[in-house]
């Protein structure tokens, strides 16, 4: 075996693992300085927050007298309050025993339940927070289409091109286009629009009206690809071009889309322009189930690419209430995309393979860094939202768990028995143990 050829197969793998660490500590950080702060400020003392677990490498005390550490192994993280056994929580006997009626208000176990249910809950909602504050950032970075549709820039493609940066369009084939806003009318007017090669444009270019001619409005233009998907399988890469399918010219978003739904798993011969030079790539289409507006899921062949229209539209900064309510909007629509899978999965709708584990977390990690860095700051925030939820599950050794036995706290005047509390304990572990073992075995045999 020539050994240069793991060279680059490590590089990926390296960069794939610096990826997933920094997007896991990133969101670790913030979820435990949600439990951090907010114990803080209800006067349950945290003793240790710690990046990472295992033998400690860096550590300082702060001047309220807390440790800050960063341990050996960078998956996951815990605040330590007063009283707490070890990272996990659990009740520290000989700590208890010492404590004054005072100091025992300083522990978790000690402190009011308000003051606790507030502590737990304050991770998940720690990372809700991240992911607005990511999504309202990248939203008013990028930007929103200004009105009327103009030309921001052009993309790569083959052939003649008459557009020019800065016309604006006042009309395709005839016909006004809807703004941007409208998925629903702007979705319409794409169908209706004729499924020519080249289509006239109506601009409006320095004041001047005029008609040129241009490549179909929705080309086969590659904006970005899915990660684990069989485009990057292939070497796909962003401003590519696919101008023939098993020999079949395709000048159009929907015939590439249609060819590949009609596919039935079989490979695809693809041929791609990059550059100016014509490369041979074949794929085989995977099954992807998708979210439908109905809240189902609809089982489709894709090959993992997103398009786009032939040029990059103006944009504007949007204000920051819009934007705010951008990034409110998208976390609650990953909520809700979250939980519609996962009831779908466990009642058999869909496939389990969707589950990933921490192979395809740390795989798609490193494909979405490689696309660009605000591709990898959002990712960032998808995963934090899911993180989040993921957290606030009715499972013990979740916080979810927690908030659930102090909901039962609430309601009978007393906590579990603490043998109620070790065997739940012991049987959401397992669970939280089986699932990830699941997980893994989907990145290690789902296709």
């Amino acid at each position: 075996m020539d050994m240069t050829t793991l060279i680059p197969q490590f590089g990926g793998m390296l960069w794939t693992l610096i990826a997933f660490v920094v997007a896991l500590s990133v969101i670790v950080t913030i979820h435990e300085y949600g439990h951090y702060i907010v114990g803080k400020k209800t006067g349950i003392y945290p003793e240790v927050f710690s990046l990472g677990f295992g033998p400690v490498l860096w550590s300082k005390h702060d001047s309220y007298g807390t440790k800050w550490q960063i341990a050996a192994l960078p998956f996951g993280g815990y605040v330590k309050f007063r009283g707490d056994a070890n990272a996990s929580g659990g009740r520290d006997e000989d700590v208890y025993k010492s404590l004054d009626k005072e100091a025992l208000r300083s522990t978790m176990e000690g402190a009011p339940l308000w003051a606790r249910t507030a502590t737990v809950a304050a991770g998940p909602l720690f990372n809700f927070a991240l992911s607005i504050v990511i999504f309202t950032g990248v939203i008013m970075f990028r930007g929103v289409v200004a009105e009327p549709l103009t030309v921001g820039d052009l993309r790569p493609l083959p052939g003649a091109q008459e557009l020019q940066v800065g016309d604006q369009i006042t009309g395709i084939a005839g016909k006004a286009p809807p703004g941007f806003d409208d998925p629903v009318a702007y979705e319409a007017f794409m169908k209706s629009l004729p499924k020519q090669a080249v289509l006239d444009y109506s601009v409006l270019r320095d004041g001047t009206e005029m008609t040129v001619s241009g490549p179909y409005v929705y080309p086969p233009f590659v904006t970005q690809i899915a990660p684990r998907s069989a485009a990057g399988d292939a070497g796909m890469k962003q401003g590519d071009v696919i101008i023939s399918i098993d020999q079949e010219p395709v000048f159009a978003f929907d015939q590439l889309k249609d060819k590949v739904e009609s596919s039935d798993g079989a490979t695809l011969a693809l041929e791609v322009w990059r550059d100016g030079q014509i490369l041979e790539l074949d794929l085989t289409p995977r099954r992807v189930d998708e979210p439908q507006p109905d809240g189902g899921f609809a089982t489709y062949y894709r090959i993992g690419i997103v398009g786009g229209i032939l040029f990059e539209p103006a944009t504007v900064t949007p204000g920051f209430t819009e934007a705010l309510w951008g990034g409110v909007k998208q976390v609650w629509r990953i909520i809700q995309g979250s939980i519609s899978g996962i009831w779908h999965m466990a009642t058999g709708a869909i496939s389990t393979c969707n589950l990933s584990g921490p192979l395809g977390i740390a795989e798609t990690s490193g494909d979405m860094a490689s696309q660009g860095t605000s591709n990898f700051i959002w990712f960032i925030a998808v995963l934090s939202t899911a993180i989040g939820l993921l957290n606030l599950f009715p499972i013990p050794v979740l916080d979810g768990g927690h908030l659930v036995f102090y909901a039962y706290e609430a309601v009978s005047g007393r906590p579990p028995s603490d043998t109620a509390l070790k065997v739940l304990m012991t049987m959401g572990l397992t669970v939280v143990l089986a699932l990830m073992i699941f997980g893994l075995g989907n990145d290690l045999f789902c296709n």
